[in-house]
């Protein structure tokens, strides 16, 4: 028989109020027994969704549906036991809400968790559920699940349903997962796949991405010398030009989706957030089909590198999550650099699979494991046999 799931105590400011029952898992599910942590993107019927901003949330009325990615994850046996943190409107990589606090990294005591899935990641890291689900944009759930030290997966884009999810920039918007396990990990993917989704194989042959490795850590780099022997080549791919690119794309869709509510309910967003919106309000058409040009290079670079199953390895994160008390400066520099690295898999579609294989003086940095669009499933199993 199975044990049921324990609601658990929220030590660590991951979730919206405290912890509670919101749908039990299906008894007889492979994810049967296991609790799950949902990012507050998603649509729970009777329930407001107000993605990480109290200004959203009162402009929304309770959700008539579940979304079906919480309706596949219940299906398949976990039980839902709350909904977390997220950075505000998922526009940040920080792990910091001005609204509703930072969540506390066990992993990286007086660390930031890293966002948006902050939660998310945060309960998972601390033991208080199995699983955590997330969306990524721009390195919404690679960031944080390298800054805690566990295993994440940012889905093939399109591959699972973002029906019912708050969205940001659409051409970028995947749903994924969390955990400490990567077993688990990939049963609650095969779950989240559409039917004929994430199938395609790789042959498990790693290839090191010179440009993303020259800028992080000694220590880093030593983790990833280790895990790739053959070293690695530059694909020829400027990251500074690419993650600009990506910055107007994401804007520019944003502001798509969202610039009239900014521009006519004036809402007290934090003032990160609100420059983002400043930003994205002077980007141009033009802006971004020169933007999309430089994403389709980039898409072919990693496309090209991966072909034939070869799976591209480099860091998750620049290196060690950054301290909870960061300037303003400081902080928009370190988003800079991750977006360099996160903007790759971006542009490609790609699924990416973050294994806890790498430090950066004794703290958590995530190896970032990229495959060919499809390949999710064989990517997970290959992060299985690396830990």
């Amino acid at each position: 028989m199975t044990p049921s799931p324990v609601v658990p105590v929220d030590t660590v400011g991951a979730f919206m109020g405290a912890p509670q029952v919101l749908r039990g898992g299906a008894p007889d599910g492979p994810l049967a027994g296991t609790t799950i942590g949902v990012k507050d993107v998603f649509d729970f019927a009777g329930l407001v969704m107000g993605a990480g901003s109290p200004a959203f949330a009162a402009d929304r009325p309770p959700a008539e549906h579940d979304a079906p990615a919480v309706e596949s994850v219940v299906a398949a046996g976990t039980t839902v036991v709350g909904k977390t943190v997220c950075d505000e409107l998922t526009w940040s990589l920080s792990g910091v809400n001005a609204h509703y606090g930072a969540p506390l990294n066990v992993a990286a005591p007086g660390r930031r968790a890293g966002g948006s899935s902050s939660g998310s990641a945060a309960a998972v890291a601390a033991g208080l559920v199995d699983l955590g689900l997330g969306t990524d944009c721009g390195g919404s759930i690679r960031v944080p699940s390298s800054q805690c030290g566990i295993f994440g997966w940012r889905p093939t884009h399109g591959a699972v349903p973002v029906d019912g999810v708050f969205p940001l920039a659409p051409s970028f918007d995947t749903v994924g997962l969390l955990a400490r396990d990567p077993g688990l990990l990939r049963l609650g993917a095969s779950a989240l796949l559409d039917p004929g989704r994430g199938t395609a194989p790789v042959r498990g042959q790693l290839v090191g991405l010179g440009e993303a490795w020259g800028d992080t850590t000694d220590d880093v780099r030593a983790g990833l010398r280790a895990l790739v022997p053959s070293g690695a080549p530059d694909l020829g791919v400027n990251l500074a030009r690419a993650a600009g690119a990506f910055r107007t794309c994401q804007a520019f869709e944003v502001w798509r989706g969202h610039g009239h509510w900014f521009e006519t309910t004036h809402p007290d967003l934090a003032p990160e957030t609100a420059a983002h919106f400043e930003y994205a309000s002077h980007v141009t058409a033009d802006d971004v089909d020169r933007a999309r040009e430089i994403g389709n290079e980039v898409a072919a670079c990693v496309h090209g590198a991966t072909a034939g199953g070869r799976v591209l390895a480099y860091p998750a994160a620049p290196g060690a999550a950054p301290p909870l008390e960061l300037s303003e400066a400081d902080a928009a520099a370190w988003r800079a650099r991750a977006m360099q690295l996160t903007c790759l898999a971006g542009f490609a579609g790609a699924p990416v699979v973050v294994v806890p294989l790498l430090h950066d003086d004794g703290l958590p940095v995530g190896a970032a494991l990229v495959g060919a669009p499809d390949t999710d499933l064989a990517l997970l199993a290959l992060a299985a046999t690396l830990v």
